[in-house]
């Protein structure tokens, strides 16, 4: 006769390794969870006791991280679109951000040496988008037909290491080219300097400049891939690029122009970043691009929407993520420090109740909560009561702050925040 108890053992051995990734997954969610809430209640509690930001302050908190978040989610699109249709991440499209901020700066100076930025700012500005829009899209075209379509049916590793060295050799040519310093965009004109009320809220000119170009060019994107003729066919190549071949549409011109698309996209949001923060150089683009790649990621790879919902989330976050670092000093009182610690210790009994039922899927889970317990309660009832944290420099910490967002969305939903949207030969 079968030991049902050694049988439960046995397997319970074989199954150490998972059971300890899976423990330590949960305690870091665990872990950040709590530092995330602690930073929420802290964050309030201050602003009622009249130590926290100022309503002014927190109004451009948010409209500041809008505007950021939408020039994230313009460059995310590129990478969503092309990871959809190609099933790999081109990490070169950082670049062609950079290319359109670069290519905007220099019409942008020669005009404001005609003295037509001044003088005739919205047409000035007209031109320079659109010389970035070209010059984005020139590279994406270019670095698609030379760099990629010769790996097309390549293992998708190569094509990846392909992007990164695509990626140095954009920046070191502008680095080569225009030198290793900053380039400077003319004096916003004073109109757009000046704050706007909008709905009740002062907004400075320039940021809603930003966040309605986005938008339209976000709107534009949308009715482009689910109207035109064009747009349909670039959802058919990232469903099924066989199918899409067998119903008479040509997949490499389509890939092409998803990757035209993108650098449009890209060439959007340079100039929108350039006219923003004024400054571009050679490595303009590589922040950013990560972070926009980030974006695509949290939302969701290969979805549109996610995209831009990811971008405008992760610039909310790097621009209210100082405040909530800061939140941190708030010191924990005393009782609710001891109602955490008998949580917690209800937990690791919870755990050790589920442990001794010898359930191999409950294993997991019930070593979490009595490990993660424990800790959690003796870490309450000793050193949580008035403990605070002081984080000096905060608001250096907004690139951290980005990541360690993605790490905890990617624990919790690893599809991202509006699922993955991936072609035929990428699912499992």
């Amino acid at each position: 006769m079968v030991d049902i108890a050694a049988e439960r053992r046995s397997r319970l051995r074989a199954d150490r390794p998972t059971v300890a990734v899976d423990v330590f997954v949960n305690g870091m969610k665990s872990f950040l969870g709590f530092f995330a809430i602690w930073a929420a209640v802290g964050a309030i509690t201050l602003q009622v006791t009249g130590e926290g930001l100022s309503a002014a302050a927190w109004r451009d908190v948010f409209v500041g991280g809008l505007a950021i978040g939408a020039m994230y989610g313009l460059i995310a699109l590129g990478y969503s679109m092309v990871y959809g249709i190609l099933g790999f991440i081109n990490f070169a499209h950082g670049e062609v951000f950079m290319f359109g901020a670069m290519s905007g700066f220099f019409v942008a100076d020669a005009l404001f040496r005609a003295g037509l930025w001044t003088e005739s700012f919205p047409v000035a500005f007209l031109i320079v988008v659109l010389t970035a829009v070209l010059a984005s899209t020139t590279v994406a075209v270019v670095v698609e037909r030379v760099a990629y379509r010769p790996l097309r049916g390549a293992p998708r590793l190569i094509p990846l290491i392909t992007s990164i060295g695509v990626s140095f050799f954009l920046q070191y040519a502008v680095r080569g080219l225009f030198g290793a310093g900053f380039k400077r965009y003319p004096e916003r004109p004073s109109a757009l300097q000046q704050r706007v009320s909008v709905l009740g809220l002062e907004i400075e000119a320039a940021r809603l400049l930003v966040l309605g170009v986005a938008a339209a060019a976000m709107l534009g994107l949308w009715w482009f891939v689910t109207r035109s003729r064009t747009g349909r066919a670039i959802r058919a190549v990232a469903e099924d690029k066989e199918i899409a071949a067998l119903m008479g549409i040509n997949v490499d011109r389509t890939i092409v122009t998803t990757f035209a698309v993108g650098g449009v996209m890209a060439g959007i949001a340079g100039v929108m970043w350039a006219f923003l923060f004024r400054s571009v150089f050679f490595l303009t683009g590589f922040l950013p691009g990560i972070k926009a790649f980030t974006a695509a990621v949290l939302g969701g790879i290969g979805n549109l929407p996610g995209a831009m919902l990811g971008g405008l989330i992760l610039g909310m976050m790097e621009s209210a993520g100082p405040t909530l670092l800061s939140s941190l000093r708030w010191p924990v009182p005393t009782w609710l420090a001891y109602l955490v610690g008998i949580t917690a210790l209800a937990a690791a009994l919870w755990g050790s109740r589920r442990l001794r039922s010898h359930h191999v899927r409950h294993t997991a889970g019930a070593m979490s909560l009595l490990i993660i317990g424990s800790l959690f309660a003796v870490f309450s009832f000793t050193v949580l009561p008035g403990f605070r944290v002081v984080i000096p420099g905060a608001s250096q910490l907004v690139d951290l702050i980005a990541f360690v967002v993605l790490i905890g969305v990617l624990m919790i939903r690893p599809v991202g925040l509006l699922g993955e949207r991936l072609a035929v030969e990428e699912r499992g």
